[in-house]
């Protein structure tokens, strides 16, 4: 591991405190000021200033602004950083009770409770996140101070662009804490402060270690009255210098630092709030506010609950949170109480529109016009979310630590569970742990049911009844690619969700070969999370869309996707007959302890089943594009039979069982677990003119490093005749950073004076690779790079014998020809891709790109 060292560098430091808040009085005030939080200010300002790293006039102070004063200081901060960048936020934090987000409360905040909680005045977390990768900084480091902190965690996780950001936050996720008695700064900035204030350099490592084992040694405790830890997010290999300090003051107020005058801007500023940079690179599915491992109090003892709140923050401290959804509805309607509902991603948006019809149905209306129950729909990872009803429901009640932690990585423990196949539920109740605290009780029958069928593309769709409908999913993709050479199949990812999964039980088939049939999927890299995830790419490029298939649920060729459907290639369904289709399945959990309001809970989700399960529900269903459960399955839709879609086409598929579901699944992570390529590099004589550059050998071959991770295992054989011997090893094979496999190519790769013999070493780089993978389902690949002027050492019976040897070995050859013509019809190196499943690439062809794909698609990716 390095740090940076942002010493000498254009940094910035922008310190936000909200001590003094506008709106403090219910029902939609925050729940009072934060005194304590003006004590952070000037000494964190002066700490950071004295630390070494930043200069006096890169530190802006920000002391509760309003949300418009926050965005322009937080912008300004960004573009002007060019080395680190670091934001402090001190103030009331906020979760909603229904979309996973970490609020951050600025001045003029208020709360508008209710089943869907707004927060005016406050600024969503991943919008901040979001401003600040749009600086050139090289490193941004993020320091929160308030309530549910460390539900922040769970949106770095999913922020793709979050190499550069470093997180630090003082409490774990779904804690509200105490900001001390107003007279000192609050007890996490207090910690940081005596930490900043010490001689010597200090990393973001070191201040997340140390402050850690303060907040222990302090014996702090969160308003849970659970030990107070404070948490943090770094990639594993990155950190950064935040204090290189001299020593220590003297005095109290030695080294104070006066703030600086204001500084020009690098642009003018708009008057204006300014509109965030665009959000479509993040992940972000809706999840409800994570809750108490216990159910939540009556509705009665919410309001008294929020009362005694009001009236206590004269007599203790205040805590750094808002607290959400005490107060809503008319005055005469208590909150109702909430039911949580866990759903697999592709039916979130169908379980959401249902529960929203619920929530405003007769059946959810009292007599006086009040709500019985509100709905909170959120969906996780079909894979995680058996896994941790299975094995984790005792961490998923109470998180012991950040490595498992079910409430911050899925959402809060479930009241309703509507997974995609009846078969999840068996998986978790055929073998979940003995001492689990979650009870699943499923419904005998499904609420719905929609096939998975092979989107393809107009055009390239089979013409007959027959073909359309009952075949092998196998037999159709080879009729397709018969059709059309070039097409393409993509299907989303297995492990998130069920449709994929149930998709893949086909593509496997009997006997297939997962790895091949991985290999043979597209694109390179991971895949789409979700079905709509994926049918939103296609059309990112007209070429891919008009030539590829896609394995969905029936149902979205109706209801579509959030992007715009008229740009995308019209589609018609393939039925395949060996791939079981979506059985959404009503799961009832109950938690072990929690009885306060067992039976309020018990009757709220049956009668949220018994409207589900009914016309209100089948209606919802239908509308979404779902056909009827039982007998022919017809469409709940008839009136609206969507273009491509049969109304009925006799489809009588056995349910998806859970042997089949876990066979699959273990063999999609076996074939898409980390990769072994073997490079074979032609170093041979004639290779001398094709040697430099990032188009010569070693130059294609580092560029496709790109597509191998750290648990990939890969080596470089330098292919040419050296005594007895056929090639020698230029990397060993195992696991490399690609920095250091870089150097040892460059260090070792030469051209020999000395003739290739591909023939020799290709029969030895098939027995390697055999014997390394005979125990596993490992995606594994051989390349050979060559000018193809030792071709004809590879002809006659050597020529058979290595066809033959790549077929029983079964790992894929990537022929890269440095010559033009070489990969033509009848070519050594167009048989040896063919017979291998691999793929051929020469001078015709764009080597790099075509190389750095293949190569990916074996190996997990940098990460």
């Amino acid at each position: 591991m390095t740090r940076f060292d942002p010493r000498g560098r254009v940094n910035r430091a922008l310190i936000v405190g909200v001590s003094t808040y506008d709106f403090t009085e219910p029902p939609h005030g925050v729940p009072g000021d934060l005194p304590a939080v003006e004590h952070n200010l000037d000494r964190l300002r002066d700490a950071l200033a004295r630390g070494g790293v930043f200069g006096a006039d890169e530190i802006t102070v920000e002391r509760s602004p309003s949300l418009d004063d926050f965005d322009r200081a937080l912008r300004t901060a960004a573009e002007e950083a060019e080395g680190l960048l670091l934001l402090y936020f001190a103030g009331h934090g906020a979760i909603p009770s229904a979309g996973d987000e970490l609020f951050l409360q600025m001045r003029n905040a208020s709360v508008i409770a209710g089943g869907h909680a707004v927060f005016p005045g406050a600024e969503m977390f991943t919008t901040v996140l979001t401003w600040l990768a749009s600086s050139p900084a090289e490193r941004i480091v993020v320091i929160l101070d308030c309530c549910f902190a460390g539900n922040a965690a769970w949106i770095w996780e999913h922020f793709r662009d979050k190499r550069r950001v470093l997180l630090l936050m003082s409490v774990q996720a779904n804690h509200r804490t105490d900001a001390g008695d107003g007279g000192t700064p609050t007890p996490f900035t207090g910690e940081l402060l005596h930490l900043l204030d010490a001689p010597g350099e200090l990393g973001f490592r070191e201040v997340s270690d140390a402050l850690r084992k303060r907040m222990a040694k302090g014996r702090h405790e969160t308003l849970r009255k659970e030990p107070w830890t404070p948490q943090s997010r770094a990639e594993h290999d990155e950190d950064v210098l935040l204090s290189a300090r001299k020593e220590r003051p003297t005095g109290p107020d030695a080294g104070a630092v006066r703030p600086p005058e204001p500084r020009p801007s690098r642009q003018s500023r708009p008057s204006h709030r300014p509109h965030p940079p665009h959000l479509s690179h993040l992940s972000h599915p809706s999840r409800p506010e994570p809750s108490n491992p216990r159910p939540a109090p009556s509705p009665h003892r919410f309001l008294a609950t929020w009362i005694t709140a009001l009236l206590s923050l004269t007599a203790t401290g205040l805590g750094l949170c808002a607290l959400t959804g005490l107060v809503g509805g008319s005055a005469a309607c208590v909150p109702p109480l909430e039911l949580r509902v866990l759903t697999d991603p592709d039916l979130e948006a169908t379980v959401s529109a249902a529960a929203d019809a619920y929530l405003t149905s007769e059946a959810n209306t009292t007599g006086d016009g009040c709500r019985r129950s509100g709905i909170t729909v959120y969906s996780a990872g079909s894979a995680d979310a058996v896994t941790a009803l299975r094995h984790e429901s005792a961490a998923w009640h109470e998180p012991r630590n950040e490595d498992l932690n079910p409430q911050r990585d899925i959402g809060p423990q479930p009241d309703i569970w509507i997974p995609a196949s009846r078969a999840d539920a068996a998986r978790v109740t055929d073998d979940q742990d003995t001492d689990a605290l979650a009870r699943l009780t499923p419904d005998d029958r499904a609420l719905a049911y929609s096939p998975i069928v092979l989107a393809v593309p107009a055009k390239l769709a089979a013409a007959s009844l027959d073909e359309r409908v009952g075949g092998p999913l196998t037999g159709m993709l080879d009729a397709l690619r018969e059709r059309h050479e070039d097409a393409e199949v993509r299907r989303p990812d297995p492990e998130f969700a069920d449709a994929a999964l149930l998709a893949t039980i086909g593509l496997y088939g009997t006997g297939a070969d997962p790895g091949r049939v991985e290999q043979q999927l597209a694109p390179p890299g991971p895949p789409s999370p979700t079905a709509a995830d994926l049918l939103c790419a296609l059309p990112d490029d007209d070429a891919v869309d008009h030539r590829t298939a896609a394995l969905v649920p029936e149902f979205l060729m109706k209801s579509g996707v959030g992007c715009d459907r008229t740009t995308r290639s019209p589609r018609i369904a393939q039925y395949p007959g060996d791939v079981p289709g979506l059985e959404p399945v009503f799961v009832r959990v109950r938690w072990e302890g929690a009885d306060r309001d067992r039976a309020a809970r018990d009757e709220a989700a049956e009668d949220f089943r018994t409207w589900l399960s009914g016309e209100g529900g089948g209606a919802a269903f239908g509308a979404a594009g779902f056909r009827a459960a039982t007998g022919d399955r017809p469409l709940l839709d008839a009136d609206e039979v969507p273009d491509g879609v049969l109304p009925a086409p006799s489809l009588l598929i056995e349910s998806a069982g859970r042997d089949a579901m876990e066979t699959a699944l273990r063999k999609y992570r076996d074939a898409r677990g980390p990769g072994r390529v073997l490079f074979l590099l032609d170093s041979s004589g004639s290779m001398a003119g094709l040697w430099q550059g990032p188009s010569g050998g070693p130059g294609l071959l580092k560029q496709s490093l790109g597509g191998l991770g750290r648990r990939d295992a890969y080596g470089v054989w330098a292919v040419a005749d050296i005594g007895d011997r056929s090639y020698e090893t230029l990397l060993p094979f195992g696991p490399h950073s690609r920095r250091s496999a870089e150097a040892a190519i460059d260090a070792g790769a030469r051209v020999r004076d000395a003739e290739a013999d591909p023939y020799a070493a290709l029969v030895a780089a098939l027995d390697d690779m055999a014997e390394r993978g005979a125990d596993d389902d490992r995606p594994q690949l051989i390349v050979l790079i060559t000018d193809d002027e030792d071709a004809g050492r590879l002809t006659g019976a050597r020529l058979d014998d290595v066809l033959s040897r790549a077929r029983l070995t079964n790992v894929p050859i990537t022929m890269v020809s440095l010559a033009s013509g070489g990969c033509a019809a009848g070519k050594p190196d167009a048989l040896i891709a063919v017979a291998s499943g691999g793929r051929c690439l020469d001078a015709d062809d764009e080597l790099g790109t075509g190389l750095s794909a293949e190569v990916a698609r074996t190996g997990t990716g940098e990460r």
